[in-house]
């Protein structure tokens, strides 16, 4: 299954709390399940003002149906090509 990596703008992510990032994982959780098995959220980054996550999905299009769902911003999907790590090298 292809690989993604979704730039959300969230103007403040940084300083959301624990309470507030749980409410908006256990929304696309919600989302996940109605698209299931066409979309799998590895993990996400909350950086100052975005959300980078990692999906496992079909294709572009299923990632974007399921930001549609959960309400959620998908300003960038990126196809990701090429996994590097130290133990690759």
């Amino acid at each position: 299954m292809p690989r993604y990596m979704i730039e959300r703008e969230v103007p403040g992510a940084g300083g959301l709390s624990n309470d507030e990032l749980r409410e908006m994982s256990l929304i696309s959780i919600q989302a996940l399940g109605s698209l299931a098995p066409k979309v799998h959220w590895i993990h996400s980054y909350v950086t100052d003002n975005k959300v980078y996550c990692i999906y496992l999905a079909d294709d572009e299009e299923a990632v974007r149906e399921h930001a549609r769902r959960a309400g959620l911003p998908a300003d960038r999907i990126s196809a990701v090509r090429h996994l590097l790590d130290p133990t690759n090298y």
